[in-house]
């Protein structure tokens, strides 16, 4: 099994983003995706914890650089049902402190009932997005367009295992490098949650 390694991400949000628009417009995307996730939010973490293809997906913030690029480290990606004891896990990544769970294990609906749903500082939030991915000077780039409650809007992401590859594809994106918005505040200003 090969080590986790974090990534470097830098993230921002908007309707037009200039030059980056124009070079996007002139590349074929290597991949297109389509998918509907579930998103847990929380008014006391920017943790990304996330639930796609049936999977839970945690990702914790492990160091910001001089330049606001944000190093994430992959921490779980498990099936549901999801064990008491991974539960605990994913609202330690929120910031939350879990109720008494009375099951041995939880379904997300399960999950959403009894424990986000009892607690104002968390909101699950169902979200659409079509990603188109690029390579950008050796970093991987995606611009996508995401809904969530009604509200829409687009982004565009660039990550590496190494901040220079992110920073030198922001800049030939003709993009500053701050402000670096990761996607659960992009989503919580979105829909107007904990702000």
């Amino acid at each position: 099994m090969s080590p986790i390694v974090p990534r470097w991400e830098w993230r921002t949000f908007g309707d037009d983003f200039g030059e980056a628009d124009a070079q996007f417009a002139s590349m074929s995307p290597e991949r297109i995706q389509d998918s509907d996730e579930t998103y847990l939010l929380s008014a006391r973490s920017d943790a990304s914890v996330k639930v796609r293809d049936g999977l839970m997906d945690v990702k914790r913030l492990e160091a910001v650089d001089e330049d606001g690029l944000e190093q994430w480290k992959p921490v779980m990606k498990a099936e549901f049902p999801l064990s008491a004891e991974s539960v605990q896990e994913v609202l330690g990544a929120l910031g939350a402190t879990a109720p008494v769970l009375d099951r041995p294990e939880y379904t997300l609906e399960e999950l959403i009932a009894a424990v986000v749903d009892r607690d104002p500082a968390l909101r699950a939030v169902e979200v659409n997005k079509h990603r188109d991915h690029f390579t950008i000077g050796g970093a991987m780039a995606e611009l996508s367009a995401i809904r969530a409650e009604g509200a829409g809007t687009r982004t565009i992401a660039v990550e590496s295992e190494d901040a220079a590859l992110v920073e030198a594809a922001v800049r030939d994106l003709g993009l500053p490098l701050e402000p670096n918005v990761c996607l659960a505040r992009g989503l919580k200003a979105m829909v107007g949650f904990g702000a």
